[in-house]
């Protein structure tokens, strides 16, 4: 049975900001690369042998998904990055103030996140790997989790996501 494991990119320039990144390119801060180191020795210290690595194609998660990939000795040139896992396109809001909740036309909408977070899942059921890590984004990262667990909410997954490292299923 296939395991897959869930990190959100570690803490990046827009994120200590306050400010909605989606699809911009903002680099990890110091405490983001931080984050990620802390994750893969988690992994390690914890005897969890991931099998693949898949990344969102931005760079704060690829970078955090090779920091990760160093911890744990697997090559990062094996990482996959696939476009599925960019973050929610926030439009015209993308590097303006953080608002909790936020619905707008110009925002990619809940439905199209369920729609990609469906998608990834069967483009994962097709790898040939057991322990599969997802270095993923907050919104993206709560679609995949509703279409695993369809009894929790997009807004109820906040706080689980929160944990940086979550085992999904």
């Amino acid at each position: 049975m296939k395991k897959l494991y869930l990190i959100r990119h570690g803490l990046s320039l827009n994120n200590s900001l306050g400010l909605f990144s989606g699809h911009t390119e903002t680099p990890l801060i110091d405490e983001g690369k931080k984050q990620a180191k802390q994750a893969g020795l988690y992994l390690k210290n914890h005897h969890i042998n991931i099998d693949c690595i898949v990344s969102s194609p931005l760079q704060r998660t690829i970078e955090t998904a090779k920091i990760i990939a160093h911890e744990i000795n697997f090559n990062d040139k094996d990482i996959i990055i696939n476009n599925l896992l960019i973050e929610r396109n926030y439009g015209s809001f993308e590097g303006k103030p953080y608002v909790p909740h936020l619905e707008h036309p110009d925002i990619e909408s809940i439905e199209s996140l369920q729609k990609r977070a469906d998608q990834v899942l069967k483009f994962l059921k097709n790898l040939k790997a057991d322990n599969i890590l997802l270095v993923t984004h907050g919104a993206i990262g709560r679609a995949l989790q509703v279409s695993l667990h369809p009894d929790l909410k997009f807004h109820e997954t906040q706080k689980l996501l929160n944990s940086r490292l979550i085992q999904i299923l």
